[in-house]
């Protein structure tokens, strides 16, 4: 099967294709000719939702959100495309859900309606500035304390100065100057202007000669080659099966990449380790407390959807070695089917040693070499870039690697020690800020149900049984309900997290299992009463754990956008339902928090944050004692 299969064609219930072309158009007519896509109408998600597992039955349904935009109330649209019709409608109150996800269309409102406005002309004159050369970021406007927001799709602005087309703009923040605007009624609501606060006036053009100096001439090539061809296949247009894995490779909207089914081959048969793993949200929060910016959160997944703004990769730039891309197919605003060229990467890489032991007895010399299969993608969020990759390893190790890079978000800097920015170039600042990711992993080891339990590790005191004081153990706690499965990471006791399945057993008569490694940074700064805390409350904690829901998907809710907070997960988890042994859903938060250094300017090299999913007794032995040893040739001498 290729992308562009009809619906009669995709595989069975349970497997996962991706959305076509001809689905989109599809749904598009049934959206019309039942009267809900007026030509005021704009699509601001459409997503195909997941698989019943309970039925054998292929249901093609897709999630559709609708926005008017003459501001009659959004809707939130189930359609089978299968059957053609349309199985639920709901019409929103935004003044109680919060509004629909940011329409691309919309940036170009915020600066093309503050460029005519008597207030912000005036702010500009005020510094010597045409509007001409001033650039405006559109940005999700939050909650505040605006009550005439309320109900309203509010944006704000903040200005940066373009001297010309490839100047880059973020060198030069307006600083002490914001808009709001109302982008359905056309209208700024407001213009606050602190003050003129000089403009830094050194460029940031990173590919400038200025800048860059002569290029490097030190660099050799890289060739990285398989004259057989890729150890993986790919089958179905997005079926993957690489060494002992099997998985179908998905991508939302919203989410980006998801992968489903992954499971893993032992003693002839696949296993299942998780039925579907994303990256459900990621806000940035930043730390600055001036008035210009105080409000600046931004929810890159739930407000502005990530998986729409994914880049078209390139062989060689982006990706390098036997690559196999995949082409998503997505809706635009108009319900038109837009391909995503490359969008998805996926290739394989060397990974240094797998094993090695040298045995002074045996005289058995032994080295095996790692390898793993990369599924990513990249996407460009305003100033920043993200990479999502995921990695599956021989041993059965799974890993989630975030590459933040891009540009730092600028202000002028006050000067002195400001505690709250860093100074990048003269006169120049970058707030601090972090990158909260939030991971929705829908486990089903061997199919089954399963138990979450904390490990921590234990120091024993010198006496009875310890006499020489050498002792140290570990202790595991069963998180049997969701109000005792709201954790934070403790990197100082090596706390860890096993999902297991108590219903099957290894050789030793253990629980199959699973150990979440956390990276142990930092979660949510913001303080616990500010609105940012309210709207991101999944991000204040490493670990929660639900029973799995079809309708939980998003760890904010479904509406981020404007919502005043309490959606998601601490809603859910108020009913404090039983995990312990029901089909769970562990969702972990991770993250970078950012003091910008001078080094990220005016280009950030990437840094990254994730997450690794180790097997804990999954398997009866090392699963890679078939790996065969490298061969001897140009790359590895005997």
């Amino acid at each position: 099967m290729t992308l562009g299969n009809t619906t009669e064609q995709l595989v069975e219930a349970g497997s996962y294709s991706l959305a076509t072309g001809e689905e989109i158009d599809a749904i598009r007519t049934i959206l019309s000719d039942n009267g809900h896509f007026p030509e005021s109408a704009r699509i601001a998600y459409l997503g195909l939702e997941d698989p019943d597992r309970a039925s054998e039955a292929v249901n093609r349904r897709f999630r559709i959100f609708i926005l008017d935009t003459t501001g009659a109330h959004p809707k939130d649209i189930v359609v089978s495309v299968t059957h053609r019709n349309i199985e639920s409608i709901n019409e929103l109150d935004t003044a109680k859900t919060g509004e629909l996800p940011v329409l691309e269309e919309e940036f170009e409102v915020v600066e093309e309606l503050l460029s005519t406005d008597p207030r912000w002309l005036a702010a500009l004159a005020k510094r010597n500035l045409a509007v001409e050369n001033v650039r405006v970021a559109p940005l999700s406007a939050g909650v505040f304390e605006y009550p005439e927001e309320v109900g309203r799709r509010i944006l704000r602005g903040l200005a940066f100065v373009q001297n010309h087309p490839e100047d880059s703009a973020w060198a030069h923040p307006v600083d002490g100057l914001v808009g709001y605007v109302d982008v359905t009624n056309r209208s700024v609501d407001q213009v606050l202007d602190y003050g003129v606060v000089p403009i830094p006036a050194e460029h940031g053009n990173y590919t400038d000669p200025e800048l860059t100096g002569p290029l490097r001439t030190t660099q050799k090539p890289i060739s990285i080659t398989q004259p057989e061809g890729p150890s993986f296949t790919v089958t179905d247009g997005n079926h993957v099966q690489w060494e002992k894995w099997s998985l179908d490779v998905g991508f939302d909207i919203r989410e980006g990449l998801v992968l489903h089914n992954i499971a893993f081959e032992d003693k002839g048969a696949p296993r299942r380790i998780l039925n579907r793993a994303s990256i459900a949200e990621m806000v940035v929060p930043y730390g600055d407390p001036s008035p210009v910016r105080s409000w600046q959160n931004y929810f890159d997944t739930g407000e502005y959807l990530v998986g729409q703004f994914a880049n078209s990769l390139e062989l060689g730039c982006d990706c390098l070695g036997e690559i196999h891309y995949i082409s998503p197919v997505i809706s635009n605003a108009r319900g038109e089917a837009r391909t995503i060229k490359n969008g998805i990467c996926m290739h394989e890489e060397d990974y240094s040693i797998l094993a090695k032991h040298s045995d002074l007895w045996s005289g058995i010399n032994y080295t095996r070499r790692n390898r793993r299969l990369v599924i990513s993608f990249f996407t460009t969020v305003g100033n920043y870039d993200y990479g999502f990759y995921w990695y599956l390893y021989l041993d059965g190790t799974i890993e989630f690697e975030a590459k933040a890079t891009g540009i730092v978000f600028t202000s002028a800097h006050p000067g002195g020690d400001y505690p709250y920015a860093s100074e990048m170039a003269p006169g120049l600042g970058a707030p601090y800020h972090q990158h909260l990711f939030g991971a929705r992993l829908d486990f089903a080891l061997d199919g089954g149900p399963g138990r979450v339990e904390e490990e921590d590790v234990v120091r024993v005191p010198t006496g009875p049984g310890n006499l020489r004081g050498n002792a140290f153990t570990r202790k595991r706690t069963v998180l049997a309900r969701e109000s005792e499965a709201i954790r934070d990471a403790d990197s100082s006791k090596g706390r860890t997290w096993v999902i297991s399945n108590p219903g099957s057993t290894n050789r030793l008569g253990h629980p199959v299992a699973y150990k979440l490694h956390p990276a142990g940074q930092p979660t949510l700064l913001a303080d616990e009463d500010s609105s940012i805390y309210r709207r991101a409350t999944f991000a204040s904690k490493a670990l929660w754990v639900t029973p799995a829901a079809a309708d939980e998907r998003y760890p904010t809710g479904d509406f981020v956008n404007q919502h005043t907070g309490g959606a998601g997960l601490p809603e859910w988890v108020k009913a404090d339902r039983e995990i312990d042994g029901k089909d769970l859903v562990v969702w972990h938060t991770f993250g970078l928090t950012h003091f910008p250094r001078p080094e990220d300017w005016p280009i950030m090299p990437v840094d990254t944050i994730g997450f690794k999913l180790r097997p804990e007794g999954f398997f009866d032995r090392s699963p890679v004692l078939d790996v065969p040893a490298p061969a001897t040739g140009k790359s590895c001498h005997s």
